[in-house]
């Protein structure tokens, strides 16, 4: 190898997700058809499940493969819960949270107008993970955020 280019490769940015799900190929079309997903690549693992695969949305590079008892790494289900979520901004939020649901999302947090100026809502995918729906909307100072948020938190939100 003489072109060694960028440390990243192309199509990916400094930290990509990666998720291992119960499941990878169901959810591979679940997230072609809930966010728009495009599969970009497939590796096979044993038995028939997937070993490594990766799909695009919008910008952003997700991999993704079936849990592992081998690897230790397994889906949200195993463990009961999630300790991470990811945000996607889309350009019509509601369109692409109610195509979500459609295709089997559970909702975690309506979609509603939030003072830090983004229109967000949160879904369950069917694998466990959660994910927050974005549209920014408007622009916000960092007093009005702060102000937000303390309104926020006196409602007890």
């Amino acid at each position: 190898m003489t072109n060694k280019g960028s440390y990243i490769p192309s199509g990916y940015h400094n930290v990509t997700p990666y998720l291992y799900i119960d499941g990878a190929a169901e959810a591979i079309e679940f997230y072609k058809k809930a966010l728009g997903a495009t599969e970009v690549m497939r590796l096979p693992g044993t038995g028939g499940k997937i070993g490594h695969a990766e799909i695009q949305i919008g910008d952003s590079r997700i991999m993704l493969a079936d849990q592992s008892e081998q690897m230790q790494a397994y889906g949200p289900k195993h463990y009961g819960g999630v300790s991470v979520s990811l945000m996607v901004y889309v350009e019509d939020v509601d369109s692409v949270f109610q195509r979500a649901v459609e295709a089997g999302a559970t909702i975690n947090r309506p979609l509603a107008d939030q003072f830090y100026g983004d229109r967000t809502g949160g879904i369950i995918d069917p694998f466990g993970h959660h994910w927050y729906l974005g549209t920014h909307i408007k622009d916000v100072s960092p007093e009005e955020m702060s102000q937000g948020a303390e309104a926020m938190a006196g409602a007890g939100a």
